[in-house]
């Protein structure tokens, strides 16, 4: 049972960010300074003097992430940072040297600092006062880390380049479209920031929230020690489409503690699942919502938010071999979780290198994943079931198709499984083919049904011709690297152009970038519903709340 206390005001600090602080202020922050590099499109990253190429001092390796001591210098790979810590007394912090993010070695854990913040911004700002085309291209580009603290960055006079940031911050409001704003990662969050991105491009959430469906200041499911994640959800959609069009990036910091109260088992600065997480999220909420109305958690016609938008059907037919009697059983679905061809796919164990094969041989398509979903399936002869008809146990084949569709379909595909030789836990790193537009038509119950039956014509139970079968693509989560070192990431599609979510960072991109990514979770929304949330987003629901930001110690 977890030990944690029912009520989250701040994250709790490291004790070795902390002792750090104590003994040694902000001296190396200022220290590192000299060795940050910011790129045109604003990412900022560590560079080592004096070479090229940065190495592990431990095992001279040089590929995935490295990590820059604070204390000493030297640079570490994820495989020994913590024996650089535990060998060096006092050698806990170090800096991610590719993405300039503050580390905890002995917690082997990112730890969230607006000081170290301060300081990659100010570099970042006096970087920008000796070059007079950054202010262009980063205006263009990019929608940059937030300046933190209400005072001016302290370690430079910065009035020039504050000036060059309001002529940016204009120029990013007038490129992106609304809705468009970083996530700060508050330690190893890469996963509940990816998701969050998502649902605040869902069309028919963002049209919830941003209607007062759901207002955090009326909303009587708050306590004193207790947070409402509805509540929470509502705080960002709020900060992202009614900011007074700051774009700098948003910190959810009051999200994730509602989200920990929630699922305590998972309430740790830990990388965790995207997944998960989304499922956990639309549980919580589903919950919350559901408590005023009295309604059970299983209820078919819930009408909570979440079950409105991501609720569908599934139909599992299972067929007795011996007399062909069929039994259905039905049911819902926030998701559809897809199989990969794993015996054509690029696998990677747990710390290790993927296998390299054929760039053929090693890619599959989404619409094939999805007639393996529908595909039937012969039981096992340890599965038989009770056929009522024979009245005993029959081996049987099984089948999948979809009865009811969602208005956002959710597509998570499973690159992670478990190895059952080998006892261990790997990731499949096929690369997925998928379409923009999908037509979901030869996936319904009513399709694969009459197509069992030599397509005959006949009436079909829930058989709704009125009901859209067209899809468009609108958000893509993606997982690279391994299991101990990977990173989420979300790719939107607004006006069919994509732009890139990697926390803070927000980039417009290709979309070949897009399609040669490895995506985890996919979201489409009905065909029509996408095309008019293009068409809303210069005419949204104006709020009749005035919104007050309030910032949260240590974090925003």
């Amino acid at each position: 049972m977890s030990t944690r206390k029912p009520s989250y005001t701040n994250p709790k600090p490291c004790k070795h960010l902390s002792a750090y602080k104590l003994k040694h202020g902000l001296s190396g922050y200022k220290s590192l300074q000299k060795c940050l590099k910011t790129t045109p499109n604003g990412r900022t990253s560590v560079e080592n003097p004096g070479t090229k190429i940065s190495r592990c001092s431990s095992c001279n390796g040089y590929q995935g992430r490295l990590y820059f001591c604070l204390i000493c210098s030297s640079i570490s790979c994820s495989s020994h940072t913590l024996l650089h810590a535990q060998s060096e007394i006092g050698h806990d912090l170090a800096v991610d040297i590719e993405r300039a993010e503050l580390y905890c070695c002995a917690c082997s854990d990112q730890v969230y600092d607006p000081d170290f913040d301060k300081t990659v911004m100010s570099k970042h700002m006096l970087d920008l006062t000796y070059s007079t085309n950054s202010a262009d291209s980063i205006g263009e580009r990019l929608c940059e880390r937030k300046r933190l603290g209400s005072g001016g960055v302290e370690l430079a006079d910065l009035k020039k380049s504050g000036q060059l940031a309001l002529t940016r911050d204009h120029r990013a409001k007038s490129c992106y479209p609304l809705g468009l704003r970083g996530l700060n990662n508050l330690g190893n969050t890469c996963f509940m920031n990816s998701v969050l991105q998502a649902l605040l491009h869902a069309p028919p959430m963002r049209n919830y929230f941003l209607s007062d469906r759901h207002n955090r200041r009326t909303c009587r499911k708050r306590s004193a020690n207790r947070l409402c994640l509805p509540c929470e959800l509502d705080g960002i959609f709020s900060a992202v489409y009614w900011g007074g069009g700051d774009r700098t990036p948003y910190s959810p910091a009051q999200f994730l503690y509602s989200w920990w109260q929630h699922s305590e088992n998972l309430a740790s600065y830990e990388q965790q699942d995207a997944h998960e997480f989304f499922i956990s999220v639309l549980d919580g909420i589903h919950e919350r919502e559901n408590k005023a109305r009295n309604q059970t958690r299983d209820s078919g016609d819930c009408q909570c938010i979440t079950h409105r938008v991501f609720s569908g059907q599934l139909r599992s037919d299972v067929t007795c071999m011996t007399c062909g009697f069929t039994s259905t059983t039905y049911d819902p679905c926030l998701d559809i979780s897809l199989d990969l061809d794993t015996n054509h796919c690029s696998l990677s164990d747990v710390g290790n290198k993927p296998v390299k094969r054929n760039d053929n041989s090693s890619t599959s398509t989404l619409l094939g994943c999805l007639d393996l979903f529908t595909k039937p399936e012969k039981l096992g002869t340890d599965q038989k079931l009770f056929c009522q008809n024979c009245q005993e146990l029959r081996d049987s084949w099984k089948q999948l198709s979809i009865r009811k569709l969602p208005l956002v379909l959710c597509l998570h595909i499973k690159r992670f499984e478990h190895s059952l030789v080998r006892k261990m836990m790997r990731k499949i790193d096929s690369y997925l083919h998928f379409p923009f537009s999908l037509d979901m038509t030869p996936y319904l119950s009513s399709s694969i049904v009459r197509n069992r039956f030599g397509n005959r014509i006949f009436a079909f139970e829930g058989d709704d011709s009125d009901v859209s079968t067209e899809f468009e693509i609108f958000a893509v989560v993606t997982h690279s690297g391994t299991l101990d070192s990977g990173h989420y990431l979300t790719y939107l599609r607004i006006k069919d152009q994509w732009y890139k979510c990697d926390n803070a960072w927000i980039n417009e991109v290709d979309e070949r970038v897009v399609r040669a990514s490895q995506c985890y979770m996919m979201f489409y929304v009905h065909k029509t519903l996408y095309y008019k949330a293009n068409e809303d987003m210069s005419c949204l629901p104006v709020s009749t709340r005035k919104e007050a930001f309030h910032r949260i110690a240590g974090c925003c």
